[in-house]
């Protein structure tokens, strides 16, 4: 999502809820979606305090659950528990493939899987809305696993 939508979508959310503009709320918006990959609120607010040294945990956070409510940022869970953000990808849907020994996380899209949920939920007299798809697994090269050391043979 590029800035200016993400702007105009907080605007618009900001407008109908009669909330206040902030220039922390501005802050945060910048730094999480100039942030790489999938961020979490601790990784969030130490790219924060980089830019405006007294934003607080709380800030961040209530800024991110903003994000979410106004369509800007999806909110995820994965298996180990923490909660990290994405901003919404208004081309599509992509799905997860995560490390479960360095943590990386992989998005990936692929039609034939796409297609093939559907026709099991129509298979099974399901319409389906939404979903989320997580492959979860190892690192195949040790080399490019963070935290896996080498395997031998």
């Amino acid at each position: 999502m590029n800035s200016r939508t993400a702007q105009d979508l907080l605007d618009a959310h900001i407008h109908r809820e009669r909330l206040k503009h902030t220039g922390q709320r501005v802050v945060v918006l910048q730094t999480f979606l100039s942030a790489e990959g999938h961020v979490s609120i601790d990784q969030l607010l130490q790219d924060c305090r980089k830019v405006a040294p007294g934003i607080g945990h709380a800030t961040v956070y209530r800024a991110m659950k903003l994000f979410v409510d106004a369509g800007i940022a999806i909110e995820r869970r994965f298996q180990d528990g923490q909660t990290r953000f994405e901003p919404v990808n208004p081309e599509g849907h992509h799905d997860h493939l995560i490390c479960t020994v360095c943590g990386v996380i992989v998005e990936f899209e692929d039609p034939v899987i796409e297609e093939r949920q559907h026709e099991v939920a129509r298979a099974n007299g399901f319409r389906t809305t939404h979903h989320r798809h997580e492959i979860y697994g190892t690192c195949l090269d040790p080399s490019t696993c963070a935290r896996r050391p080498s395997l031998t043979a």
